[in-house]
C-alpha cells in the first residue's frame, strides 16, 4: 500500500490535497505536513493544500487557492470517510485518487483506499507512510504531525493511542526534539470569552434519563459571550469524566451558514451511526453532525438516549 501511494505521488505533476469540511487540527495539520513532504522530494511540483481555513488554527499554517482544470491532478483526500463531507474537491473531477482515513468505511472515492481505523489520527497515518518510505521530513513537518496527532488523543488521554502511537511518537521526538510544551501552549491557549463560554455551558448542562448530557447554544448565546460558532465544539472535550453522563454533545448555532453544529463524545456507547443518520459521522466514541431544525437535534438527543440505556442494560 505504501509503495502504490508514494508512486502515484511521483507519477504527478500536480496534486490536490483535501480534508473534510468543518477543518480541526488533525485534518489541516496532515493535509499541509503532507504537501511540504512532497515538495521536499520534488520541490518543482505543484502542490496544493484546499478547503475552507479557520482562524482559530491560523498557527498551523496556510491553505492554497486552486485554478485551473483538475483532469491531470493526483487528488488525496485526507481524513474523510464519506463523498458528501470532503471540503472543496470532487473526486470524480480529478485523473487519479488517494484517501488517506482512519475513520470507518463509508464511501469509495475511486482509487487507493487506505483506511486505518486503529490508528489514533490522520496525522499517525502520514507519519508512518513517511518512515516506511523513508520520505523527507523537517522539523516544521515533524511539529506539525505532532500537533494533529496530540489534538485527536487529547494529549494520548483517549483510548485510539496505541503502542504504535507512541513508538512512532518516540521516533519522531528522538530525531526531532521538539518544543513539546510551546506546542501545547499554543494548541490549548483560550480567550477569556471561550472560558467564560465554558462556565456558562457547565452551568447549563441537560442531562438525560440515561446520562446523555447536552447544552443548546443559540446564536445569541454565541454572540453575547464573543466567540464563533466552532468555539463551543472545541470545548467538548473539556466534559470527558462527569460521572453522571455516559455521552455528552455541545450543540452550536451557525447563524450565518443556517445550520447547528453538534459534537458528540461518548465513554461507551457508539455513536457514529447515529450520528450518520443525521449528517455526519466519525468514530465509535467521537463524532459529528449537522442539522437545520430543533426538532433534528430533540430526535438526536432522544436516540442517544435510547442507546445509552440499552448500552447501560447490557453493562447493569
Amino acid at each position: 500500500m505504501f509503495t502504490k501511494i508514494v508512486r502515484l505521488m511521483k507519477r504527478y505533476d500536480e496534486i490536490v490535497i483535501a480534508r473534510h469540511i468543518g477543518v480541526d487540527p488533525d485534518a489541516l495539520s496532515s493535509q499541509l505536513a503532507l504537501k511540504e513532504a512532497i515538495l521536499l522530494l520534488n520541490p518543482k511540483k505543484k502542490v496544493y493544500a484546499i478547503g475552507n481555513g479557520s482562524s482559530k488554527f491560523h498557527y498551523i499554517g496556510k491553505l492554497d487557492k486552486l485554478e485551473g482544470e483538475n483532469h491531470n491532478r493526483l487528488l488525496i483526500v485526507l481524513d474523510t470517510p464519506d463523498l458528501r463531507r470532503i471540503d472543496s474537491a470532487k473526486p470524480s473531477d480529478y485523473a487519479d485518487v488517494i484517501k488517506i482515513d482512519h475513520h470507518p468505511f463509508v464511501d469509495d472515492f475511486g482509487g487507493i483506499e487506505w483506511i486505518d481505523e486503529t490508528s489514533s489520527s490522520t496525522c499517525q497515518m502520514i507519519l508512518e507512510l513517511m518512515f516506511q518510505m523513508k520520505l523527507p521530513m523537517n522539523e516544521e513537518i515533524a511539529r506539525k504531525l505532532f500537533l494533529g496527532l496530540v489534538s485527536d488523543t487529547n494529549r494520548f488521554a483517549f483510548r485510539n493511542s496505541t503502542a504504535k502511537t507512541f513508538l512512532l511518537v518516540s521516533k519522531l521526538l528522538d530525531r526531532y526534539p521538539l518544543d513539546i510544551e510551546a506546542i501545547y501552549q499554543t494548541l490549548y491557549m483560550r480567550p477569556l470569552s471561550e472560558v467564560r463560554l465554558q462556565g456558562y455551558i457547565s452551568e447549563h448542562l441537560t442531562v438525560t434519563k440515561h446520562g446523555v448530557g447536552y447544552v443548546k447554544l443559540t446564536g445569541d448565546i454565541i454572540r453575547d459571550y464573543g466567540v464563533d460558532a466552532g468555539s463551543a465544539g472545541n470545548m467538548v472535550n473539556n466534559f470527558n469524566y462527569i460521572e453522571e453522563v455516559l455521552v455528552w454533545l455541545t450543540i452550536s448555532q451557525d447563524v450565518k451558514n443556517d445550520f447547528f453544529k453538534i459534537n458528540i463524545r461518548s465513554r461507551g456507547p457508539e455513536v457514529n451511526k447515529i450520528a450518520e443518520r443525521y449528517h455526519g459521522g466519525g468514530h465509535k466514541a467521537a463524532a459529528g453532525a449537522r442539522v437545520t431544525t430543533m426538532e433534528e437535534i430533540d430526535s438526536l438527543i432522544e436516540e442517544l438516549d435510547d442507546v445509552c440505556s440499552i448500552y447501560l442494560n447490557k453493562e447493569g
